[in-house]
């Protein structure tokens, strides 16, 4: 048995070994390290089927440590994925290789998330488990029955979002959670004693989770500690005490095999020591056929992927909802901030049978759960609505790990101004296009007197220049409740949507059912024939564009009125319709309570950005406005003098 295993590994140790030394670039060291624990994973325990990667009971295998990721290339070809083929491993981190630099997304493939930067895998994982949780109780065990298997490093604990995430999977008591902990005492500096001196037992144990020690080259405890696993309580992080660089004679150990190729001569003397007396990228006839029936071990339990949640149709019973909701708010003119219209919207949707609700410990002041909500908690998970606590970054983690696991529809809520705690979440969501909504209230100085610590000023340009990321910011109810609407259409790409803690005025006056802000930006009022301005705006500041536009027209300057609920959705529409919007006027001018470089793009050299470059000011918000200049008088005088 020993010996079997042990060449089984061996493929994953010299199929690492060879991909990066051809590459020159890569990790070998961990997938060496690992790849006894991982043999035993997938040849005993790990349930999947190659020739159906979307099973949607399928356990998940989420590579934390990203750096490593030739041990998971080396897995899904030896086990028998089309996805990945032995040129693609011969061809890693080159163009067009799905054997990139750190596991990349793609559906249908095997790889479940993206990972590298450290500690995300975490969370992603905890969200996985989570969804596992809710699918079973809503679908039943019988459909609904696997585990989220989740291998860290050293470089993963370390980050803050591991504490954020493993805190709340302790909370919850995700059982089906499993960590796999390559102990292997090496970060890239050298040995990891050079910054850390955690007692990661006791660590993990105050979180809630149950804690193994294990020898990761000894077959017999890795075997007997999977199978503990197996039946845990509550999630279970397994400490593999391993050698980084495993078999190497003179880098094992040792920092030089983290991050580097081993160099031909020192791999001859791995295939030395390791007894493997075969060329580069070969494995053995027969050695490939234990890993193929390896792959082929769960698949007749695997049945046809099914669509969990038919979306189609509760996208078309909620428009009607919609329609019926915009018709009332039509004629109410009273001023409402843009959370408030959001927690209406929610109200509408909150029995919507695949969106999962939260807050980053918001929940009053993001307006994200409402009366129909049910809270998940531990031993329950038949509710809609997680608490996160104070854990944005884990928070948004975990939804790209909910996204990722099935038909849920995650959102989460926080100030703006956090967005920057939830920034590296947000760019993976956007890079592995997941539908992950953000709600993100108190968008401006608008939120007064917190002062400038949590007055947002260069966030939304922050999240706007993210490939693949639709913010929107509305200016009234009726914006808001179509700015959610297009986030619940857009499968394949995550929504911002950033909300006034302040009463906005209603902005569209007129009963249309038509969603104009899917045309990312529109007109909502002209007021003369002959017009000599245009004014672009976005959120509250739409309204004081209209105050500028009328007060303008008593000196007989005529202007027309632009919302731009989202740039990104704007800048995606036909030339015409953009020139038709941009290119009516010589003089552009934008009014946004935040940084103006942003907007220069469509305003011009030639153009007037009204907005704020420096930090906020604890104060009233009106009071701000002012000191900023920010008001109908300074712009209109503004504006004459460049006329």
């Amino acid at each position: 048995m020993k010996k079997l295993y042990k060449e089984l590994a061996n493929c994953i140790r010299f199929l690492s070994i060879d991909a990066v030394q051809k590459a020159n670039s890569g990790h070998p060291g961990m997938p060496m390290g690992m790849a006894d624990v991982a043999t035993v994973l997938f040849k005993d325990f790990l349930k999947f089927n190659p020739k159906n990667p979307s099973w949607i009971n399928r356990d998940r295998f989420v590579l934390s440590a990203g750096h490593g990721s030739m041990l998971l290339y080396s897995l899904l070809y030896l086990t028998g994925y089309k996805s990945v083929s032995l040129n693609d491993i011969k061809n890693f981190r080159q163009l067009e290789s799905i054997c990139a630099g750190h596991p990349e997304y793609h559906p249908n493939t095997g790889i479940e998330t993206t990972t590298g930067p450290l500690g995300q895998g975490i969370s992603n994982a905890v969200g996985f488990a989570i969804s596992e949780e809710i699918l079973k109780k809503q679908l039943g065990k019988k459909k609904i029955d696997h585990k989220t298997y989740v291998l860290a490093g050293d470089g993963c604990l370390m980050e803050g979002i591991s504490h954020e995430a493993l805190s709340l999977a302790g909370h919850l008591k995700l059982k089906n959670l499993i960590l796999l902990f390559d102990n292997n005492s090496v970060s890239i500096d050298g040995p990891t004693n050079l910054a850390v001196s955690d007692n990661h037992e006791k660590r993990f144990k105050s979180y809630g989770w149950n804690y193994l020690k294990i020898n990761g080259h000894d077959f017999k405890e890795i075997s007997k500690a999977l199978k503990k696993a197996q039946n845990s309580k509550k999630p279970i992080a397994i400490s593999c005490k391993t050698t980084i660089g495993y078999g190497s004679p003179n880098k094992g150990g040792k920092a030089s095999s983290h991050g580097s190729p081993l160099g031909d001569e020192e791999i001859k003397l791995v295939r030395k020591k390791l007894k493997w007396e075969y060329e580069p990228f070969k494995i053995p006839a027969e050695l490939l056929s234990e890993w193929r029936k390896i792959g082929e071990r769960t698949s007749q339990k695997a049945q046809k992927n099914k669509t969990i949640f038919s979306n189609s149709k509760n996208l078309k019973s909620l428009k009607k909802l919609i329609e019926k909701a915009k018709v009332e708010y039509f004629g109410n003119m009273k001023p409402i901030a843009t959370r408030k219209s959001s927690e209406i919207f929610l109200n509408i949707i909150a029995k919507f049978p695949n969106l999962i609700g939260g807050s980053a410990d918001l929940a009053g002041s993001n307006n994200t759960k409402t009366k129909d909500h049910k809270i998940i908690k531990p031993g329950d998970f038949s509710g809609n609505y997680i608490h996160y606590g104070v854990r944005e970054h884990a928070m948004c983690g975990i939804m790209n790990g909910i996204a990722l696991h099935s038909g849920l529809i995650p959102y989460g809520g926080t100030f703006l101004i956090f967005s920057d705690y939830c920034k590296p979440s947000i760019r993976l969501a956007a890079m592995m296009k997941q539908q992950v909504i953000y709600v993100f209230t108190h968008d401006s100085i608008g939120l007064g007197e917190d002062g400038p610590t949590h007055q947002p000023i260069e966030q939304l340009t922050s999240l706007r220049s993210i490939p693949n990321l639709n913010v929107f910011r509305p200016s009234d109810t009726i914006e808001t409740f179509e700015c959610w609407e297009l986030a619940l259409e857009s499968k394949n790409t995550p929504s911002v949507i950033s909300l006034t803690r302040q009463g906005v005025n209603p902005i569209r006056l007129e009963n249309s059912l038509k969603n104009k802000s899917s045309l990312g930006a529109y007109e909502v009022l002209r007021t003369g024939d002959n017009i000599s301005v245009t004014i672009l705006a976005t959120g509250s500041e739409t309204s004081l564009a209209n105050d500028v536009g009328h007060k303008l027209a008593t000196d007989g300057i005529y202007s027309k009125i632009i919302s731009m609920p989202c740039q990104k959705i704007f800048d995606h529409q036909n030339e015409e319709y953009k020139k038709k919007i941009l290119g009516e006027t010589k003089l552009v001018v934008s009014i946004e309570a935040s940084e103006t470089n942003y907007w220069k793009k469509y305003t011009g050299i030639n153009g007037l950005n009204f907005g704020i470059n420096d930090f906020g000011k604890s104060a009233p918000y009106k009071k701000i406005y002012d000191h900023f200049k920010l008001n109908s008088e300074s712009i209109v005088k503004k504006i004459k003098e460049k006329l």
